[in-house]
This record gives C-alpha cells, structure tokens and sequence, in this order.
C-alpha cells in the first residue's frame, strides 16, 4: 500500500511559483526546487512528474490568485476603484517574489524556444486581459464610465501599462509609483 505523502501538495506550489518567478524557467534547477521545497527526487517527481508539470501548475497558481484578488477587490469597491487601486496594490505587496509578471517573464523567456509553457503564459495573459475588459464593461454598466469606450480595447492599454510599470519596478519602485498614479488618474478621466 503506498504511503500518504506527508507534505502540503498546495504550500509546495506556492514555494515553486515564488522560485520560478524569481528565477525563471532556465535559472531554476531541479536541485534549486528540490531545496526549496525539501524534497528528494523521488519525492519531486512522484509529486510532479517534471519540472515543467510543477511550472504549469506555478503559473497557474500566479495567474488565479491575480484573478482571484482583483474580482475580490471589484466586488468591495467597484470594478472601476478596483481597477485604479491594482496598479498600487501590485507594487504595494511585499511578499511577491519579484515585480515583473510571471506570466510575461516565462512568455518572453519561451516563446522563441517554441516551449509549451509559452504557449500556456500567453492563453493566462489573454485571460486577464479578458478579466480587466470584464471590468471595464461592469464599469461602464455602472455608469463609472462612458460607454463611448470600447472595453476590450482599454483592457488591452491597461494590461500593457501594468507590464510596463511592473518591468519599470524591478529597475526603481519610486518610478514605478508614479506610473501607477499616473494609470489611476487615466482611469478618472474615462
């Protein structure tokens, strides 16, 4: 009879995206996870199957928290307050592992080795490109907004002035800062 693993399959997860964030796809090794994690091998893959099925499940991971704190976010304040508060809210948490997107990161590490989990970065980055046009629609049903504009188009400004501010981020937080002010002050003017 096999063994209950006596470890915490989601704590593990999360260790792994905060690695696979900060390092990336190709500066992480198996030892690095299997340290981070504090497993042996056999351990790691019977958990995972491979470095690449644990990155999957990291970038995941990222991208329904993100999800998951903006819809939150919206349902207290609005979807157009929870939309200029993200900016702020990203640079704002200590605990991130790094300040540029994961998604991004691992897209624009992949994407010209024609790795899968480029492919899977790019579909989570079109989700919340989604999300944020969801947003931006409710905003505008709210009257937060005019209607003259089109939402997938402002999610698509949106997303991009975030990448932007995040990349800008690991370079000087104080930069960074202004451009979260200055995405919040766009967002008052729609």
């Amino acid at each position: 009879m096999p063994r209950k693993p006596n470890f915490d399959r989601d704590d593990l997860i999360n260790r792994a995206r905060d690695v696979f964030w900060a390092r990336g796809w190709s500066g992480t090794s198996l030892k690095d996870l299997e340290h981070a994690l504090k497993l042996k091998p056999g351990s790691f893959y019977a958990a995972f199957g491979s470095k690449d099925a644990l990155y999957n499940l990291a970038l995941e991971r990222y991208a329904e928290d993100g999800q998951q704190r903006l819809e939150a976010q919206a349902g207290d304040i609005g979807p157009l307050e929870a939309l200029k508060a993200h900016p702020r809210r990203i640079l704002d948490n200590d605990l991130s592992a790094a300040k540029a997107c994961m998604l991004a990161k691992t897209y624009l590490e992949l994407h010209t080795h024609d790795h899968p989990l480029a492919e899977r970065a790019d579909q989570l980055l079109h989700r919340m490109e989604a999300l944020f046009a969801e947003l931006f629609t409710r905003a505008q049903m709210d009257q937060s907004i005019s209607p003259e504009h089109n939402p997938k188009r402002l999610a698509r400004r949106y997303q991009s002035d975030l990448l932007g501010m995040r990349v800008t981020a690991e370079r000087s937080k104080p930069d960074a800062e202004a451009i979260a002010d200055e995405i919040a002050e766009g967002l008052s003017k729609l």
